[in-house]
């Protein structure tokens, strides 16, 4: 697709680039950086848009973003920063007011024996969402990379040991233990809800 085509050739390191962009500003530095992550932008937004169009919009969009942001956050790894940026990005999109559908109000509906829980559902999924990224932040970050490169990326043990660098045993211990980790911290959050 030639709206990803990479067309940069710089062999600096993301590292590098980073400190180089925030050096100078030069706008030609987070451009080069960016185009090595344009397919994955594209596909996270994909996978949360279903709407090829919007997607292109959205990486432009995303890009116009990480301008400011570079400038004011402290970035050591910049592809997995760069997804929570997307992620969280496609799901403020998801979540705004011009995506909520409604419909006009009608007495019919207050007399309906539809039942409510798909609303209840609905919100139930929400709060579920919620508290797995609040316990996903608070995984260590070996974990929280594994379990997100594993479950969200579909990345398996030898792809994940080759992004991040880590052992291929120490890999299967981070997912492990991050989703172990999760399900104790959901269930704790649950618990403080209940309770």
């Amino acid at each position: 697709m030639a709206f990803l085509k990479n067309i940069s050739s710089d062999q600096s390191t993301d590292k590098e680039l980073l400190v180089a962009f925030k050096d100078t500003g030069d706008i030609n530095l987070l451009s080069t950086l960016y185009q090595r992550y344009m397919d994955l932008v594209f596909g996270v937004c994909l996978k949360y848009f279903k709407d090829t169009e919007r997607c292109k919009d959205a990486v432009m969009d995303i890009f116009d973003e990480l301008n400011s942001k570079l400038r004011v956050h402290e970035v050591d790894y910049f592809k997995g920063w760069l997804h929570v940026v997307v992620r969280n990005y496609c799901l403020m999109q998801l979540r705004s007011p011009k995506n909520i559908k409604t419909t006009e109000f009608s007495p019919v509906f207050m007399h309906s024996e539809q039942p409510t829980h798909l609303f209840n559902e609905a919100l139930e999924k929400e709060a579920n969402f919620k508290k797995l990224e609040a316990c996903m932040e608070a995984l260590p970050e070996e974990q929280k990379e594994s379990v997100r490169l594993f479950y969200m990326e579909s990345k398996c043990y030898n792809e994940i040991a080759a992004l991040t660098g880590y052992d291929w045993n120490k890999v299967r211990s981070y997912i492990q233990n991050g989703k172990r980790n999760l399900k104790l911290c959901i269930e704790e959050k649950q618990l403080k809800l209940d309770g």
